[in-house]
C-alpha cells in the first residue's frame, strides 16, 4: 500500500522525528495510523488509492476543526489552539481549497447544467457539484451556496 501522499507523510514523519519536532511528529503519526487503520478496516486489508488517503485526511481535518470549536465554547482555549494547529498540519497534505468565487461559479455552472429550479433539485445539484469539486470544496459552504442559488 503506497500512494504519493502516504509516502510524503511517512517521509515527513521521519524528518520531524530527526528534527525532534514532537508536535509535528505526533500529528503525523496520528495521520499515518488513521490511513493504515482505514486500509485494515473490514474483513480484508485493502490497498488504498490516493483518493482514499485524501478522504481520510479530510475526515481528520474535519474532526480536529469540530473539536477545536467544542473546546473554544467550553473555554479550553489551549486545547482548541492545539486542535487547530493539528488541522493546519493535516491541511498541508490536502488539495488547495476552492475560493468562495470559484465555488459560487461552480454552483452556477451545475445549476445551469442540471436545469435545477427549486430546492427539490438540491440533491441532484449537490451530487454533481460534489463530484466536480472533489475534496477541494468545503461541504458546508457548498451546501449553503446551492441552497441560496435554488431558493432565490
Amino acid at each position: 500500500m503506497s500512494t504519493p501522499t502516504l509516502d510524503r507523510l511517512t517521509s515527513d514523519l521521519t524528518t520531524a522525528m530527526k528534527a525532534r519536532d514532537s508536535f509535528r511528529t505526533g500529528t503525523l503519526r496520528q495521520l499515518v495510523a488513521a490511513v493504515r487503520a482505514e486500509a485494515k478496516a473490514g474483513p480484508v486489508e485493502k490497498d488504498l488509492t490516493e483518493d482514499d488517503v485524501l478522504r481520510v485526511l479530510a475526515r481528520e481535518v474535519k474532526k480536529r476543526r469540530e473539536s477545536a470549536e467544542i473546546y473554544t465554547t467550553a473555554g479550553a482555549d489551549e486545547r482548541a489552539a492545539n486542535e487547530s494547529a493539528e488541522a493546519d498540519v493535516v491541511e498541508e497534505y490536502l488539495p488547495q481549497q476552492l475560493s468562495d468565487d470559484e465555488l459560487a461559479a461552480l454552483v452556477q455552472d451545475v445549476v445551469a447544467a442540471t436545469g435545477a429550479s427549486s430546492l427539490r433539485d438540491m440533491g441532484a445539484v449537490m451530487k454533481e457539484a460534489t463530484a466536480r469539486a472533489g475534496l477541494s470544496a468545503d461541504g458546508k459552504k457548498l451546501s449553503a451556496l446551492v441552497r441560496a442559488a435554488l431558493a432565490g
